[in-house]
């Protein structure tokens, strides 16, 4: 209940924010992510388009943006969104990624590794970027690429699942039976479920 009232409390204090300076681009932007926490799309919506219309520079806003658009399934809205994001803030890994994501869902596989490359690059801590960039790699035929990759996933993550996933399947591309196993085995004791095909592989590669 506390939590709820403290999101009401601050949706009051950015109303009042922009009551008094209704042309802060921030104030509207805080109020949409607010919103946007309390499921109420439409309303933040609106509030991001006038964060937009104040500060045409808020990337993170063209961002939220393309995220309503991917709930909705509207993906190519999602891409346009945050194409505009990194046109405002060119360096902006956020935008990078999601364009990156959104590429890969549409097959566009090496448009997805440019973009992904970029978010990485702008911000060497990006888990997410960089597992997608490692799956995009794969896809590429790019496997030694790939599994560079994931272990710089791991570095920074250790315990994310999918990645000694991905380990697994790049390992195995890449003819080494024994670590693809290794990490296989991680990933189910993690609670992630390798593809029984992939353990049957491995199994076979075992004996």
């Amino acid at each position: 209940m506390e939590k709820a009232e403290n999101v009401d409390a601050y949706i009051a204090m950015q109303k009042q924010a922009i009551a008094s300076n209704p042309d802060c681009g921030n104030s509207h932007y805080n109020l949409g992510v607010a919103l946007l926490g309390q499921g109420k799309t439409e309303e933040a919506e609106k509030c991001f388009m006038t964060a937009i219309e104040c500060s045409p520079g808020l990337a993170e806003a063209y961002v939220q943006m393309g995220g309503i658009c991917l709930k909705r399934g509207d993906m190519d809205g999602c891409l346009d969104w945050n194409q505009r994001s990194v046109k405002a803030k060119p360096g902006f890994s956020e935008g990078w990624g999601n364009i990156g994501f959104v590429m890969l869902q549409r097959g566009e596989v090496e448009e997805a590794i440019k973009a992904l490359e970029k978010a990485t690059m702008f911000n060497f801590r990006f888990v997410q970027a960089f597992s997608t960039l490692a799956n995009a790699y794969l896809m590429n035929g790019q496997v030694k690429e790939s599994i560079e990759t994931n272990l710089k996933v791991l570095k920074l993550a250790p315990d994310f699942a999918v990645t000694h996933n991905n380990l697994a399947i790049a390992y195995l591309e890449d003819g080494q039976p024994e670590k693809a196993l290794e990490h296989a085995e991680k990933a189910n004791a993690m609670g992630y479920e390798v593809a029984p095909e992939i353990m049957a592989e491995l199994g076979a590669c075992k004996k």
